[in-house]
């Protein structure tokens, strides 16, 4: 059997079996991945290649080489998913309570299952429990919420659950879906050490289920922790190093696996979702937005990561773009937080905050732990100069992801507009610790080492330097530093970076004030040097322009013509043996 026909057979089995257990999420991803294997040519047909043609033309376009063989991973450890037992007695009960968990109705399966002891009966009438104390926590959350959504409800099966399945773990023939379950309570109880050997033994005996996979990437915090895992090798792994790799904010890593996966998984919209975020953080907004708009044209309906594209959008300031694709989600499903999120997004386009504030608003009431709902609620406050109110939303932010940088340096901003520079540099020294290669975050901390109550002007020029070197698109850095060394007495410095601001300005077409200036401090500190051509093609530059910098640089002219003319010609009779 062909690795691809290996992986197909597996995924066609765990997704019945998922499915069985109301695990809708992985038995989505799986169903996903399967599609997105390439078909053996022979058995292509127009029914069965439809939804493979879009993507094709991503890989081409990214792709550097062609892998055609499965990840170089080891062999798999569990060659098919593992059978199911036999409930055909009791399997009439099980049907009515998988009815009931379908309709929401937690308890009511739960109850149905009381007395039935097959592992799919347990696992759903425990996992029924979980989902019913979720869903009670979050009605409390609306009813006793404080200020931001904030609030103390709790599950409050979680002590039951853990009890049981600690109990049925110890006692009993180990079931992974068990263990999933019990991981996630762990989890949730806040024993994280304890959760994370529970779910590594939950995804090493049944790795096909990506939601184990992802409460295990939610616990990898550090690369050291992520090392200590002692995981078997599959491919799925492959799957979850990819993801934790991005979320260690480690891209180039991530980027590698998952182009190594495409190498059987050709057409997952999945990786092409991943590669695209991945680019997005490393500020490759060309090529993200090419990779959209290619998985639109293949799933028109697609909601997920969709806030991510329309990050992108906002930051190329397309209006346009923007407006359709919040239109397409309204009209896919309004009520997603991903659609709040985009739609939010367009509003703080049109500079409309207020207004941007109630979707960003709408999305937490949708989903409390919506990272990047809380981070942009947080950057509307900040344009609308609530400050209070910015950082409690920052602060949500960073308590849901600790490594989020946008929500440290959303704190750091904060705190600066408060004249508050010793807390925002802490903030902003966050920031840069997780995204040491964006350049705005560099900028940021050296204004904040300008500041009147700082002066800290050679730390400020470190900083510039750094953002310099991680390609500052805004042309601030190499201007700053210009000034800065001209303000500290360093003219040669001063020139060195005029003359790179200038050279980049010219290359970029610009034009503005700050070419004048340096068209300026370069005349005049070539004619102290006595370099009177150099000085003089700069002060003819200036000649173009109608202000004062005119005659300034007529001056500056005359003023040179006058020394080479009182200086003796450079001749061998003016020297003496």
């Amino acid at each position: 059997m062909s690795s691809k026909e290996s992986c197909r057979n597996e995924l066609r089995t765990a997704i019945r079996q998922l499915s069985d257990r109301c695990l809708y999420s992985a038995s989505k991803w799986a169903a996903e991945q399967l599609v997105g294997i390439e078909q053996d040519p022979a058995k292509f047909t127009p029914s069965n290649t439809r939804f493979q043609r879009g993507s094709s033309s991503i890989r081409r376009r990214f792709r550097t080489n062609e892998i055609t063989s499965t990840p170089p991973t080891g062999i798999s450890y569990v060659s098919t998913p593992v059978l199911e037992e036999d409930e055909a007695i009791h399997g009439d009960f099980y049907l009515l309570a998988k009815s009931y968990f379908d309709c929401r109705e937690y308890r009511r399966a739960a109850h149905v299952l009381r007395d039935q002891t097959g592992k799919k009966s347990v696992f759903l009438r425990c996992y029924a429990l979980y989902l019913a104390g979720e869903k009670r926590k979050e009605e409390e959350m609306i009813e006793l919420e404080g200020p931001l959504c904030k609030s103390d409800a709790v599950n409050r099966e979680l002590v039951s659950l853990e009890r049981e399945l600690s109990t049925l773990c110890k006692n009993s023939v180990i079931d992974p879906f068990w263990l999933y379950l019990y991981g996630l309570v762990l989890k949730e109880k806040g024993n994280e050490n304890f959760a994370c050997k529970v779910l590594v033994e939950s995804v090493n005996s049944y790795p096909w289920n990506w939601s184990a996979w992802s409460e295990l990437q939610s616990l990898c915090t550090t690369v050291d922790i992520l090392n200590s895992l002692n995981l078997s090798n599959h491919w799925m792994k492959e799957f979850f190093l990819a993801s934790v790799y991005q979320e260690l904010r480690m891209h180039n890593e991530s980027l590698s696996k998952y182009e190594n996966l495409q190498g059987t998984f050709t057409f997952s919209n999945y990786i092409q979702a991943q590669i695209a975020k991945a680019q997005y953080s490393l500020r490759e907004f060309e090529q993200v937005e090419v990779i959209f708009e290619d998985l639109l044209r293949n799933d028109p309906y697609r909601v997920e990561d969709m806030d991510t594209y329309s990050n992108v959008l906002y930051t190329k300031e397309c209006f346009s773009a923007l407006s359709y694709l919040a239109h397409r989600v309204i009209m896919t499903d309004k009520y997603r937080p991903e659609s709040c999120c985009i739609i939010g997004n367009y509003y703080s386009l049109k500079g409309q905050h207020e207004k941007s504030v109630i979707y960003f608003r709408r999305a937490l009431k949708l989903n409390k732990k919506y990272l990047s709902a809380w981070t942009l609620m947080g950057h509307e406050y900040v344009e609308m100069k609530n400050t209070p109110a910015a950082v409690d939303a920052y602060r949500r932010a960073v308590d849901i992801n600790p490594r989020d940088y946008r929500a440290w340096y959303g704190l750091g901003q904060a705190y600066e507009m408060m004249g508050m520079p010793h807390y925002a540099l802490h903030y902003f020294r966050k920031s840069v610790f997780f995204q040491p290669i964006d350049s705005r975050l560099w900028i940021a901390m050296a204004q904040c080492y300008e500041s009147e109550q700082l002066h800290m002007l050679e730390e400020a020029i470190k900083c510039y330097k750094r953002a310099a070197n991680c390609n500052d698109t805004e042309a601030i850095a190499l201007h700053r530093l210009a000034k800065l060394h001209r303000e500290l007495g360093h003219p040669e410095e001063a020139a060195f970076y005029y003359k790179k601001d200038l050279d980049r300005m010219e290359a970029e077409e610009r034009e503005g004030p700050n070419i004048v200036e340096a068209l300026m401090f370069l005349a005049t500190h070539y004619k102290a040097q006595k370099r009177f051509e150099e000085a003089e093609v700069y002060c003819t530059r200036l000649l173009d322009y109608t202000g004062p910098e005119r005659e300034t640089a007529k001056s500056l002219l005359r003023g040179m013509r006058i020394a080479q003319s009182c200086f003796p010609s450079m001749d061998i009779e003016h020297f003496h043996p």
